[in-house]
């Protein structure tokens, strides 16, 4: 893989780690999937993975471990602020085998933005960085967020979120892009069901998934087909079209 640009064939895969009582409690409503979700796919990297953890140590380490081992990236995103519950970075650390301490490019990134008279013991929690991270610049709040190894630990607000999320996805390994195409359909999914079970025995390559709807009062049906390969996409299309005219004149 490269880093910071698209490599055509390669498979870049992606985990969402979010980080959080208060969304799994139902208190804060969690914006922050989709968003990653929705951007990875534009920029190349599969997101295949997406867990939710309490503020619980062990269980972020549990979580960390094995969505590192098991794709190029993981984006976590809560934590990392000045409260006590924002236990984070510490089980970043611990998950790692690396100490933590107030780093120093953190601390001046916090004093330059409070000045040092106002760095209390709360914001000086947030210059806490695991030893040989790298840290994800915040034109926000300021307050940094870290990579490391393949783990980009971000903050939970979402404002501030999708600025580190710009910063990070300048810099890393990205893959071919999936490319999708929408071919609607005015009937309902059990009518078309067994031929698309059919063309998608003919076009393994590409994922053909159907989404139904209600439209004028009446079923109807989206097809979605997702491939890498814009030549397949296209065959896949117009085999997708000629069903549904075929099933239409069955139905006339």
């Amino acid at each position: 893989m490269t880093t910071g640009s698209e490599t055509a064939h390669t498979i870049v895969t992606a985990a969402i780690l979010v980080i959080g009582d208060e969304i799994l409690s139902g208190r804060t409503k969690d914006k922050n999937i989709g968003y990653i979700a929705e951007y990875c796919t534009a920029i190349g990297i599969d997101v295949r993975e997406v867990r939710i953890v309490p503020d619980v140590e062990d269980e972020i380490i549990t979580a960390v471990r094995a969505l590192s081992e098991r794709h190029d990236h993981v984006f976590s995103t809560g934590g990392i602020g000045p409260t006590h519950d924002d236990i984070t970075a510490d089980a970043m650390a611990k998950a790692f085998g690396v100490t933590i301490d107030h780093d120093p490019r953190a601390v001046a990134i916090l004093t330059t933005h409070y000045g040092e008279a106002n760095l209390n013991e709360a914001r000086m929690r947030m210059a806490r960085i695991p030893a040989g991270a790298d840290l994800i610049d915040n034109p926000v709040s300021k307050a940094p967020g870290f990579t490391i190894r393949n783990v980009h630990v971000m903050a939970g607000v979402p404002v501030i979120m999708q600025a580190m999320l710009d910063a990070v996805t300048a810099t890393i390994s990205t893959g071919a892009k999936m490319l999708s195409a929408t071919v609607p359909a005015s009937m309902g999914e059990g009518r078309i069901a067994a031929g698309l079970g059919a063309l998608q025995k003919d076009f393994p390559d590409v994922s053909i998934g159907s989404y139904p709807k209600m439209l004028d009062g009446g079923f109807a049906t989206d097809i979605v087909l997702r491939s890498r390969d814009q030549s397949r996409l296209d065959l896949a299309v117009r085999a997708v079209e000629g069903l549904i005219a075929s099933l239409l004149v069955q139905r006339s």
